[in-house]
């Protein structure tokens, strides 16, 4: 009797580990199939509910975690078996960015203030998010993670200098950048391989819920920003149809460059160049720009451009997604 008391109850557990995994997958699907929605619903969230803005005052954490959630599905080997050219072309689409975007806001006739803010826009590193976007897109995630940690280290020289010759010689200090890139990134990244190396079944049994828990992070910066910068938007309304007119034309062609510099390659390789190049890190722009000293509307398009790309990009992921 006592034995198959036993043998009901570890059936009873049995079964309800399998419908914990089950409700697990199904919520892990809900966030993923629906990232697009979550992401504008956030941004409306955003700027309508101003006190939200609050989330912001936890954005490192918030992005430690998205990095260490994706990461925790990297395995060194994947490290290992990047392909050298592959980030050099990542870098060759990167260089162009802030060409591009010094053409796009010059064409429009923005103030020198806006020029310069596309300018520091096109130049600073790959968005965090982008390694999360890359997973969800099925593309190379380890890749899309080692161009954004090289374009962080090379953008120290990189984009001081690009600003000096095409922004009029502003000085933009390089602190944020680093402070970002180790804190929110390098550190949750290693931390997370470094797991996973020593005990790659246990972390591998969640594979398929990483994402989803990055994902989620994902909603929640974007809402925070959008929400902390809801004042700037709406104060400079008049200036927004020019400046989303800009952020739309570099985003896009930054996901073309992205695509052209890697056509030949692999998907997996594609999708994480257009994502790499084609995202750009809007909230170290948007700080490096107030460092620097200048007007608050010189942050407009990286504020902008932190609301368009998080739309496009999670339209993009859903695309390259169903289409592979």
């Amino acid at each position: 009797m006592t034995e198959a008391t036993q043998l009901v109850s570890d059936l009873q557990l049995d079964c309800e580990g399998v419908e914990g995994a089950e409700r697990l997958q199904s919520l892990s699907a809900v966030v993923e199939d629906y990232l697009l929605v979550w992401v504008l619903l956030s941004v409306g969230l955003g700027l309508t509910v101003t006190d939200i803005a609050a989330i912001t005052d936890f954005s490192t954490g918030i992005l430690a975690v998205m990095i260490g959630s994706i990461s925790l599905t990297l395995s060194t080997r994947q490290f290992r078996q990047i392909d050298g050219r592959s980030v050099g072309l990542v870098l060759l689409g990167h260089a162009t960015m802030p060409v591009l975007a010094f053409g796009i806001a010059r064409r429009l006739g923005l103030s020198p203030e806006l020029v310069v803010g596309f300018v520091v826009l096109g130049a600073v590193t790959p968005e965090l998010v982008t390694p999360v976007m890359t997973e969800l897109a099925g593309g190379d995630t380890a890749l899309s993670t080692t161009a954004l940690v090289v374009v962080g280290v090379g953008s120290l020289g990189f984009v001081p200098a690009v600003v000096t010759v095409l922004a009029g010689g502003v000085t933009v200090p390089t602190r944020p950048i680093v402070e970002q890139l180790v804190v929110a990134m390098v550190v949750p990244m290693l931390l997370a391989v470094g797991l996973r190396a020593r005990w790659p079944e246990r972390v591998g049994a969640y594979d398929a819920h990483y994402p989803a828990v990055s994902a989620t992070m994902v909603v929640l910066i974007i809402g925070g920003v959008t929400a902390a910068n809801a004042a700037a938007i709406r104060s400079n309304i008049g200036l927004l149809p020019g400046v989303v007119a800009g952020v739309v034309a570099l985003n896009g062609l930054g996901y073309g460059t992205g695509y052209l510099v890697s056509y030949r390659a692999e998907r997996a390789t594609r999708i994480a160049s257009v994502l790499s190049v084609g995202m750009r890190d809007f909230a170290v722009a948007a700080a490096l720009v107030i460092a620097a000293g200048l007007p608050t509307i010189a942050s407009l398009p990286a504020v902008v451009f932190g609301v368009v790309e998080m739309t496009t990009s999670a339209g993009l992921a859903k695309w390259f997604d169903r289409a592979g």
